[in-house]
């Protein structure tokens, strides 16, 4: 999620601006999420197009996500959103989870890997934290709108692989979903400058699974193995990855076999958190588990709305 220097909204939209295709081939809601989206409120607190929280202060981009880094690994194309001749790059940087204490400074190339397209009219894209090594283009070049760029990945400022897209005109961010800023937010923003409508989810689910032990959150973020349970088992966990939470959000992870319930666990948001993991389960009687089927099911909650649910099984011998 870089910092970019797109630091005044533009007060109306000019006339004809790109008309905007997705920038990242994968389906949405999923493969792939909007984890952030421009932040519309000026000064403190946060607000995207559609009067949520779906954002970070002062944040000028439309965050595209991954929930693994399997899944960046596998290759994800970043294509341009528009017609238009690329004006600027950078390739070479790692892909590197910058959370974490030992890595390198990135201070002044937030963006990372990146590719800046120019669309004429002053009109100009941003597509930031490419993976290494994997851009197409060349400064200069005409490009189509679907065109590869390169490939998803964690280049600069990122803890996770993502695409942040970035749009302006002038020096002033434009918010695709809504780029009349005059108009404030809400859930009627219709499609903005994007050819299709993308649904708007304030939070969800990336993944659900079931374990014999506690997954370490790094492994669950690399993508977890699945689980092929064998005779006997020390104990089943339900786990539950999401994104989009916020503090008093509520995970709720249940656990049910063969016979009926084995119990279940309500867990709360104690801060606000962009990607978060819970995990609960229970040990295996001293006489095992018996056979048959075991289903986990979470569900993320916001007050009384459920804003996700997902289910999985394993099988046991």
């Amino acid at each position: 999620m870089a910092p970019l220097l797109f630091l005044a909204f533009s007060g109306q939209a000019p006339a004809e601006p790109p008309r905007l295709i997705q920038p990242v081939e994968c389906r949405l809601g999923q493969d792939c999420h909007i984890l952030q989206n421009v932040d519309r409120r000026p000064g403190p607190g946060v607000e995207d197009h559609a009067c949520g929280t779906l954002s970070s202060e002062g944040h000028t981009g439309t965050d595209f996500a991954l929930a693994t880094e399997a899944q960046m690994a596998a290759g994800v194309r970043v294509r341009a959103a528009a017609p238009g001749r690329v004006r600027g790059l950078r390739d070479g940087m790692p892909d590197i989870d910058t959370s974490l204490p030992t890595a390198p400074d990135v201070t002044g190339r937030e963006c990372g890997n990146g590719v800046t397209i120019d669309h004429g009219q002053g009109w100009r894209s941003q597509y930031c934290h490419l993976r290494a090594g994997s851009i197409r283009v060349r400064k200069g070049q005409m490009v189509e709108a679907g065109e590869t760029l390169g490939l998803i990945g964690m280049s600069g400022a990122a803890s996770f692989p993502h695409l942040h897209f970035a749009l302006r005109r002038g020096s002033a961010a434009v918010d695709p979903f809504r780029p009349d800023s005059s108009r404030g937010c809400g859930r009627d923003s219709g499609r903005g400058l994007w050819q299709q409508a993308m649904p708007y989810r304030p939070a969800g689910l990336l993944g659900v699974g079931i374990a014999d032990h506690v997954p370490d959150y790094a492994v669950v973020k690399q993508g977890l193995p699945e689980f092929n349970p064998g005779a006997h088992v020390p104990a089943l966990v339900v786990w539950g990855f999401a994104f989009g939470g916020r503090q008093g959000d509520e995970i709720r992870l249940t656990l049910e076999g063969p016979s009926g319930s084995l119990g279940s666990q309500r867990l709360r948001l104690e801060e606000d958190r962009p990607r978060f993991y819970r995990a609960w389960g229970k040990r295996a009687p001293e006489t095992g588990f018996a056979p048959g089927r075991y289903s986990a099911r979470v569900e993320l909650r916001r007050g009384v709305a459920v804003l996700d649910r997902r289910e999985s099984f394993v099988v046991l011998p």
